[in-house]
């Protein structure tokens, strides 16, 4: 596809990589067929294809307007599309770029840039903790709907972390929010890698893996986040007494893999950057050295344990990292099922997406839910936190880390 910058973006670092992009797209149009957004409106705007087509006359010199700026936020930025594209485009890529277009132009709502700002400072700051320990204090009497943000009791052994040394050692990022929403997600991971022989290490200084601000147009704190998990990592890094840096939120996973793409422009930190994406891995990567470590004690398992596995985008299109769960939980004994009909479609979840555009994400939300308790599962099983509580909120099916799955085993 040929773009034609308009003078005013000519030498612009973002509009130069758009252009590059845009240069893959043949128009074709199998993304649409994959896209969330487009098969509940019907709206071409709605899909990646008229997305595309918006940030490209905007790059041309049209003026964006707020139905632009509405179009490019219905976006998911589930990254389906990516997987479905023939030419390789990187869209979730072009989509943050035209946002940070067309946000310049098109000022928000005051009452949308209240909430917009709300959760770019509030989610990462060290007042979320408190915060969400007393909406889980109160729960019973918030409303509906920020209810369905607040998980339900902690297990007791959320806090348990193993003390034991192994040859074997790995960072793991706790993340912003997984601490006070759901801690045992962190604490079972420490366990399970444990009793596989691989110790857990955390760096304390590092905070939110960075997509939150991104995601929310404040993308240079955004990088700012990038950089202080980098410098909170690189003594580990630069001596080489971990072996990964390893991500149990796929969503955090896939911001850190590509920290050497957001930051190859930084002189400072461009090496850096590369070194820590080539060394990060989703914890499903460790799923074959937790099998061949612990294999037999999960043989001893009685009877069949039924789980819904609900693969997050960012693990299955934007890591494309797919099946590796489902076939280490089957190796382990668990019976494995898949959303019957689309499970390549995203939750509705996307981070702040359920937040910022409810009525989307929960349609969303309710079509994943029917595919996945068709088949009566014990439980569902997902691989990021967001997509973990925003599908509890619309079931009774206990909704779950696969790790917590494989903990509560070894602990039985």
């Amino acid at each position: 596809m040929q773009t034609h910058l308009s003078p005013e973006y000519q030498g612009n670092a973002d509009a130069s990589a758009a252009e590059a992009i845009l240069r893959k797209c043949v128009h074709c149009g199998f993304c649409t067929a994959t896209c969330p957004t487009y098969q509940l409106l019907g709206d071409e705007l709605d899909g990646p294809r008229g997305r595309i087509y918006l940030i490209k006359q905007v790059l041309e010199g049209a003026t964006p307007t707020r139905a632009t700026q509405l179009h490019l936020d219905r976006c998911l930025t589930c990254r389906n599309c990516e997987s479905t594209c023939p030419s390789g485009v990187q869209y979730g890529q072009l989509v943050e770029i035209g946002r940070r277009v067309v946000d310049a132009k098109v000022q928000r709502p005051v009452a949308e840039r209240a909430q917009r700002w709300l959760l770019q400072k509030g989610l990462p700051s060290p007042a979320f903790k408190p915060a969400m320990a007393l909406g889980k204090l109160l729960r019973p009497l918030l409303p509906a709907a920020l209810k369905d943000k607040v998980p339900g009791a902690t297990p007791a052994r959320a806090h348990l972390w193993p003390r034991r040394e192994h040859p074997r050692k790995v960072l793991l990022l706790l993340g912003c929010v997984q601490p006070a929403m759901l801690p045992n997600i962190n604490s079972a991971t420490a366990r399970v890698l444990d009793a596989a022989g691989i110790q857990t290490l955390v760096a304390d200084a590092a905070g939110c893996c960075g997509a939150i601000r991104s995601h929310l147009g404040d993308h240079d704190g955004g990088l700012d986040d990038m950089r202080r998990n980098i410098d909170a990592w690189w003594p580990q890094v630069l001596d080489g007494s971990v072996e990964a840096i390893v991500m149990n939120a796929s969503g955090c996973g896939l911001t850190v893999k590509e920290y050497g793409q957001a930051l190859a422009h930084d002189p400072a930190y461009a090496d850096k950057a590369q070194r820590v994406s080539a060394l990060t891995r989703d914890l499903s990567e460790l799923l074959p050295d937790i099998v061949a470590a612990l294999k037999p004690r999960f043989a001893a398992q009685a009877e069949a344990n039924v789980l819904a596995f609900h693969p997050p985008c960012t693990l299955q299109h934007g890591q494309q990292l797919r099946g590796g769960v489902e076939a280490g939980l089957r190796a382990l004994g668990y019976e494995v099922s898949l959303a019957a009909c689309d499970a390549h479609l995203c939750c509705g979840s996307a981070g702040t997406y359920s937040v910022l555009q409810p009525v989307l994400a929960k349609q969303l939300r309710d079509n994943k839910l029917e595919q996945l308790v068709a088949g009566a599962p014990q439980a569902i099983v997902s691989a990021n936190i967001g997509c973990i509580q925003h599908l509890q909120s619309g079931t009774a099916t206990p909704v779950r880390h696969w790790i917590e799955v494989l903990d509560d085993a070894l602990a039985g």
